[in-house]
């Protein structure tokens, strides 16, 4: 299951179809990899690159870089830090999300935004 490369490559292609700045060629070129290794974490031939490429993608394709490093199976060294200083807090906070449904998690992250609670 390649969840990270089929998820970035229906992306480029989706945004390839109105701008040709978006092929492999270009992308790899924009994010400083070469079209080949690209083009083997698409197909699932390389597991996914090391952050700092992945946010470079991230920022490419229009997509939130926290997002695409979870697809990838991996977590910001800005949000392990956060993680850190409350390790038993966030794993029980992301336990009891788990099961909730999106609007309710919505709910709870503006509140937590705005203050409001």
């Amino acid at each position: 299951m390649n969840v990270f490369g089929d998820y970035v490559r229906q992306r480029r292609l989706e945004l390839q179809e109105t701008d040709a700045a978006f092929s492999l060629r270009k992308v790899a070129a924009a994010i400083d990899v070469e079209p080949s290794y690209l083009s083997k974490i698409e197909r699932g031939e390389q597991p996914p690159p090391g952050e700092k490429t992945i946010i470079a993608l991230a920022k490419e394709l229009g997509e939130d870089p926290d997002a695409l490093l979870a697809l990838a199976g991996k977590v910001s060294e800005e949000l392990l830090a956060i993680i850190r200083k409350r390790p038993k807090l966030f794993a029980q906070l992301i336990r009891d999300l788990k099961n909730m449904p999106d609007h309710a998690v919505l709910r709870l992250v503006r509140e937590v935004r705005d203050g409001n609670w």
